[in-house]
């Protein structure tokens, strides 16, 4: 895929039209993918996936590296067009830092004018090229990017995929899943309101596109009052524990809002 293409055609035409100077033909996804981020390496040396494993999805999910040191997480849709990349920054413990704030790849294009500012991306799930042409596939939804990475690798039987925040889901989002059997799991907290509110996204999205989005009730029923206030997510309950044991994912148990 060349660089021209990274951004859908949309892109290509406004180049055109502005006048903008013609861009290097190498493949940026695969020129930057790399296991050397921090982000990789403290996934394995905090236990969370083998050596093995890490490049595993390093290939799978295409990961790149910044030359400053962050993760990109590329979001490429069923065509396989990249749409852009989130670039993060992870401290060696595998938690966000903080102090580094996130941006876009195609922010940082516009800053190196290769392109328009004008030019406006259009975000789609993280993990979504992974999901075949057919249709009845099993997609589990979560928020954090880490949290699909580690997970796909966990429990391969899925396919994973972030919308990258609490309030980032939307039905529109979930909307190239049709057809598919849809989990979603929501971070935890204190009021519910993780739960709550993507319950009612599936709901909306349950009557947009035809079918049923399922939400999850496991760390609502399961996370401890300590687990809420902290705010965990699917990997810090499964791993907390002193031993991973499979989510319950069965579509059957899990809940569709009322």
């Amino acid at each position: 895929m060349k660089q021209e293409e990274l951004f859908s055609h949309t892109f290509k035409a406004l180049r055109q039209e502005l006048g903008l100077k013609p861009l290097d033909n190498r493949d940026i996804v695969e020129q930057m993918q790399s296991s050397r981020s921090m982000f990789c390496q403290s996934l394995v040396t905090n236990g969370y996936l083998s050596p093995e494993q890490m490049l595993n999805a390093v290939e799978r999910y295409h990961l790149g590296i910044t030359r400053d040191g962050g993760v990109v997480f590329w979001q490429t849709d069923r065509q396989q067009v990249v749409r852009d990349g989130k670039i993060m920054f992870y401290r060696p413990d595998c938690h966000r830092d903080h102090s580094r704030h996130p941006s876009w790849a195609s922010a940082r294009l516009k800053q190196q004018e290769l392109l328009p500012p004008e030019f406006t991306p259009q975000h789609c799930l993280f993990g979504l090229h992974l999901l075949p042409s057919s249709d009845g596939h099993a997609v589990a939804v979560v928020e954090s990017e880490k949290t699909a990475v580690i997970m796909s690798e966990v429990f391969p039987e899925y396919v994973w995929m972030a919308c990258g925040g609490l309030a980032t889901l939307s039905a529109a989002l979930l909307h190239p899943l049709q057809g598919c059997k849809v989990v979603l799991f929501p971070d935890t907290d204190p009021e519910g309101q993780a739960f709550r509110r993507w319950c009612e996204v599936a709901e909306t999205a349950s009557g947009a596109i035809g079918q049923p989005f399922y939400v999850s009730p496991l760390l609502e029923r399961q996370a401890t009052a300590d687990q809420k206030e902290r705010k965990i997510d699917l990997v810090d309950y499964l791993f907390e524990g002193g031993g991973l044991k499979p989510p319950n994912t069965s579509f059957e148990a899990s809940k569709r809002p009322v």
